[in-house]
């Protein structure tokens, strides 16, 4: 795999500042039940790394700390992680919001055939992968199957109340585009999710969410193989709008590698970029347990053109600039 912090670690990307704590989005590790074209964190079956219960226990203790609005689990397949239902318990204890983010195919894994009765039974939000409403173009992204199965996947959820605009069952979709290129406007896409799936599989949700691809990890090395990297980083650059600097997701979250170390987002986390939190190269959970470093700056490179170019991209999809309205570089769902 070519790396690409080098090609990334110089930047013009304005400098920005942390906020209070909102999100805590915890990593529980990257193993994954797939291997996506894709994915920012290079997930797979044969990845090891996991989250420990002494680590899980911790982000429990932070959270009673600092009481964030939200706890944000992902992975890999965050639920492949043995201490995935305990932590959705403490958090639900603690009045918080809990997203999982789901790939869908790991409701039919075998051992987690309960498991969509246990997000239904204890209120947890769900932000499921789907990068296309069409079969081939799903399979082709994240392998053979897997558009069968994420669609039975969703069926089974809407049977328990998902997607039909209950606030203890939100659902929400998540869009990607197949190549260099950015996502097209998030609520015309919406609609087209929506009809869609709805005429063709019975299956509702609530919420789509449009991320633009991050060139970093899987999906970069596959830019710098085609010799296409540095044109989608001008393409990203040359979209960026200064009004989507208010509302990136770092300035309110806080994200956590499987060991405990802190990063001011998913994408730094996989570039080995550490938060620059109280003065410590690396800073880990039990530095939230003293504060949650608002007024602190954020680590920034040139992937970070990717969440303000266009309409923006976050972990909550678009940012808003242009969220209704034609992209700077539109792309199509087949595409």
């Amino acid at each position: 795999m070519h790396p690409t912090l080098p090609l990334l670690a110089r930047t013009e990307f304005p400098p920005i500042r942390r906020r209070s704590l909102e999100t805590l989005q915890v990593n529980l590790g990257y193993r994954c039940n797939q291997s996506c074209l894709h994915c920012h964190v290079d997930a797979s079956p044969n990845r090891p790394e996991s989250m420990d219960a002494a680590t899980a226990a911790l982000v429990l203790e932070v959270l009673r700390a600092r009481r964030p609005s939200t706890l944000d689990l992902t992975g890999g397949a965050p639920e492949l992680n043995p201490n995935f239902r305990a932590l959705v318990r403490g958090a639900r204890e603690l009045g918080l919001k809990v997203v999982d983010r789901c790939n869908l195919t790991i409701l039919s894994e075998p051992g987690h055939e309960d498991l969509a009765e246990f997000l239904a039974a204890s209120g947890v939000e769900v932000t499921a992968s789907l990068p296309c409403y069409s079969r081939d173009n799903v399979d082709r992204q994240r392998g053979d199957g897997v558009f069968e199965r994420s669609i039975a996947g969703l069926r089974r959820l809407n049977a328990l109340g998902y997607g039909r605009g209950d606030p203890a069952r939100v659902l929400n979709l998540v869009y990607n585009p197949q190549g260099p290129s950015l996502p097209p406007a998030q609520h015309a896409l919406e609609d087209d999710y929506r009809r869609e799936l709805a005429a063709n599989f019975g299956v509702r949700f609530d919420r789509l969410f449009t991320l633009a691809n991050m060139p970093i990890r899987r999906f970069g090395s596959t830019l710098v193989s085609k010799g296409t990297f540095h044109d989608y980083l001008a393409l990203l650059r040359g979209a960026h709008r200064d009004e989507n600097l208010e509302t990136v997701m770092c300035r309110t979250l806080v994200s956590v590698d499987w060991q405990g170390d802190l990063y001011d987002c998913d994408f730094n986390q996989m570039l080995g970029l550490p938060a620059a939190l109280r003065g410590t190269a690396r800073p880990h959970l039990r530095e939230l347990l003293a504060g949650d470093g608002a007024g602190g700056a954020i680590r920034v490179a040139d992937h970070c053109w990717g969440c303000t170019a266009g309409q923006g991209s976050s972990c909550g999809g678009a940012l808003g600039a242009q969220a209704g309205a034609d992209a700077s570089h539109p792309a199509t769902a087949s595409s």
